[in-house]
């Protein structure tokens, strides 16, 4: 399995859907995919998947260098629902795993639990259909056989209740043409909806390199959590850069942690959240 910094093709995101979610800022969530799509066009392809009757929305706020494709999804989370790209014997294959809507948080997830297959059949890719939970955010590979994932999002019993650690560490490199598995313990403490997604805690830049986020807080619960993880990951072998600052939002009386680490690498350049 290629690494997300590796040079690709294209990026391929969804438009957001979930009324009962975002509430009076649906509009504002897709005014920002659109802005984050139209950013990104500027060095490489872009396609944005809509629901049909949202194309004629995402076309006009799209640049016309983005293409929009009509597929029906539930919402926009495709770094989750959608396939991930192994590469055997120079032939590019979709692996298809079971999507069950972050543990049958978010209901219904019909459509997004199907949209990965789906979308490779539209583009011609070959597929391989794989008997198993898993979001694309809860792992991150180096390119060079390493996986790094969290006990605390697959091992959760919402999502593979009948599967070990073993067997799950065996699923992976079988599957994704992996050596190692580096089991971090902990996501972030307020990352409730995903089970503590690895993407909001390490990123791989490099074969055993990897950027992982730090808390300077002590008086945050994500001071010790992140602790353990850089310790664990030290452990396992792997070079650490980590970034101290974790910053902090309060939206609709919610707080959330916003990580620098779920960034995103494009072709020539790197897309990164700010908080404030």
């Amino acid at each position: 399995m290629p690494a997300e910094f590796s040079r690709h093709e294209r990026t391929v995101i969804c438009w957001p859907a979930r009324s009962e979610i975002y509430g009076n800022r649906l509009g504002e969530a897709q005014t920002a995919h659109a802005a984050l799509a139209n950013t990104i066009s500027g060095y490489e392809p872009v396609t944005v998947i809509a629901n049909p009757n949202d194309v004629s929305r995402a076309r006009q706020a799209c640049a016309e260098s983005v293409e929009v494709v009509g597929l029906e999804i539930d919402d926009a989370w495709f770094r989750d629902s959608g396939p991930n790209y192994v590469v055997e014997n120079n032939e590019l294959i979709a692996t298809c795993w079971r999507f069950n809507g972050w543990g049958e948080k978010f209901v219904p997830f019909d459509k997004d639990a199907t949209i990965a297959s789906r979308f490779a059949k539209h583009v011609g890719h070959k597929t391989r259909m794989i008997d198993m939970v898993l979001e694309g955010g809860s792992i991150n590979v180096d390119g060079a056989g390493t996986l790094i994932t969290t006990e605390q999002c697959l091992l959760n019993p919402n999502r593979n209740p009948k599967l070990s650690r073993e067997q799950i560490s065996e699923r992976l490199c079988s599957e994704l043409g992996q050596q190692q598995v580096v089991w971090l313990p902990f996501g972030l403490a307020l990352d409730d909806d995903t089970d503590g997604h690895v993407d909001n805690v390490a990123a791989f830049i490099g074969p055993k390199n990897v950027i992982m986020q730090g808390c300077d807080d002590k008086n945050e619960d994500d001071h010790a959590r992140c602790r353990e993880n850089i310790a664990v990951a030290k452990t396992a072998g792997l070079t650490v850069h980590e970034i101290p600052v974790l910053p902090f939002v309060v939206t609709d009386s919610i707080r959330a942690a916003v990580p620098y680490l779920n960034f995103y690498v494009c072709n020539d350049a790197v897309i990164v959240p700010v908080c404030g």
